[in-house]
């Protein structure tokens, strides 16, 4: 089985049950904190690969969810420096292990990658409602 780095945002309910399901599966899950990592643009590059610019963001972000940001407007350049202002617009959870690294948390793609029973079940999209029951902020 992998050893798996896997970049959270600590106190997010579906990345406890994104890690539960790689342990189930008997990968090693070593947790980083998201949003203290020495970002780059380089760094976070390696991850988005060829995914479209669009697709690096965290929909769930409260500058997505107001409308402050509309990632399809953005251009690459415009993209990586507001994440490196602010890592909550980074999607989630950026996953590397056997020389690959990934942007959040396609059960069927990770699969296929390194082995995973997938549950059908939506594991990227927040359930929380952010205007009325927010997430614990995160502890520095």
């Amino acid at each position: 089985m992998a050893q798996i780095l896997f970049y959270e945002k600590p106190g997010c309910g579906n990345n406890t049950k994104q890690k539960a399901l790689l342990a189930a599966a008997g990968h090693e899950v070593i947790a980083r904190n998201l949003l203290a990592e020495p970002w780059t643009n380089e760094r976070l590059l390696a991850f988005f690969g060829t995914h479209p610019v669009a697709d690096w963001f965290n929909r769930a972000a409260p500058r997505i969810k107001s409308g402050e940001i509309v990632p399809e407007t953005l251009d690459a350049d415009t993209a990586l420096w507001l994440m490196l202002q602010d890592p909550l617009l980074i999607r989630r959870p950026l996953i590397e292990a056997e020389g690959r690294r990934e942007i959040g948390f396609d059960q069927n793609l990770i699969h296929a990658w390194l082995g995973l029973t997938p549950t059908g079940s939506d594991l990227e999209s927040c359930p929380r409602s952010h205007q009325h029951n927010p997430c614990p902020a995160p502890e520095n």
